[in-house]
């Protein structure tokens, strides 16, 4: 196979887009779909083909990407696309879906001879816009370089994690990798929270944490993103990190597991849509400790 392919981007989101855009620039051919056109037409600009139905992108496509909200969005448009998929093609299924949904995928793939891959990325609005996620990959050896080409236009690395794209290694690896990022962007918003509530300059904790083993990078990113109002546009979505979330906690469950600050975080998440901040960066999970959706986030 050419190391330049016809590939199906389904899913045009903050990463679903910015992963079309770099697999145009590395000169392969992008069709992209997405449920409200909209929101793909401007990849036309970029060189990608914007069309009307799943079936429309897939068709002669050499892989298929897929960037969705959850499994069952997954399943419902690779459904829509099953007429025009050719068996053999490779399915890169990068979206963060859940272990059982995988395995339904996988079924599914089974059922229409798709070669699969399960997929997810590390990574969010910045890193993908930039080429550089973390590609996490489970599936057969004998087909990596098909899609080889596809994992270097959109990320920097990428760990195999396994053979079987059906037992959902890398989902398994993302779901681990997810409760440590969730979770440290929920205790910035609570620092910052109960900062405010106590009258206590923000930056007193910053230097008081400075250089030393509790400084963190990404704790600095996202509460600056809170003190300057600046969680729009989002890195990563609070609706979505409430589904990650829920996809966390489930997983624990059926492993017998009672993950509590999981459970908290997917509250917190759940709770900071529900306010009107689905859409904004997934820090704004801090307006998750007040009962005012516009509290005042100066500290």
């Amino acid at each position: 196979m050419t190391d330049k392919l016809t590939v199906s981007v389904l899913g045009t989101g903050i990463m679903g887009a910015a992963m079309a855009r770099n697999l145009v620039r590395a000169g392969h051919t992008v069709r992209a779909w997405n449920r409200s056109r909209d929101k793909a037409e401007p990849l036309t600009a970029d060189g990608a083909h914007v069309v009307d139905t799943p079936a429309e992108a897939v068709e002669g496509a050499d892989v298929v990407l897929t960037m969705l909200y959850d499994g069952p969005a997954v399943l419902d448009v690779m459904r829509q696309a099953a007429p025009a998929l050719r068996a053999g093609t490779a399915w890169v299924q990068s979206t963060t879906a859940g272990i059982e949904a995988v395995g339904e995928l996988a079924d599914f793939a089974r059922e229409k001879g798709l070669v699969f891959y399960d997929v997810p990325v590390l990574g969010t609005r910045q890193p993908a816009e930039a080429g550089q996620l973390l590609v996490l990959a489970a599936g057969p050896s004998d087909g990596r370089e098909a899609v080889k080409p596809v994992f270097d236009a959109v990320g920097a690395r990428t760990v195999w994690t396994g053979e079987d794209g059906a037992a959902g290694s890398a989902t398994r690896l993302k779901l681990v990798a997810n409760s440590w990022v969730l979770s440290v962007t929920n205790a910035t918003g609570e620092v910052l929270a109960l900062a405010k509530a106590l009258d206590v300059e923000p930056q007193s904790f910053f230097d008081a944490i400075a250089g030393g083993p509790l400084d963190m990078g990404y704790l600095r990113a996202k509460a600056g993103l809170i003190l300057n109002d600046q969680l729009s546009p989002a890195a990563f979505a609070v609706g979505t990190a409430a589904k990650d979330a829920r996809l966390i906690v489930e997983a624990g469950e059926r492993h017998g597991l009672r993950l509590d600050v999981a459970t908290a975080s997917a509250e917190r998440f759940a709770r900071a849509a529900a306010q009107g901040h689905a859409d904004e960066d997934m820090a704004a999970a801090y307006f998750a400790s007040f009962d005012e959706k516009d509290a005042n986030t100066e500290g």
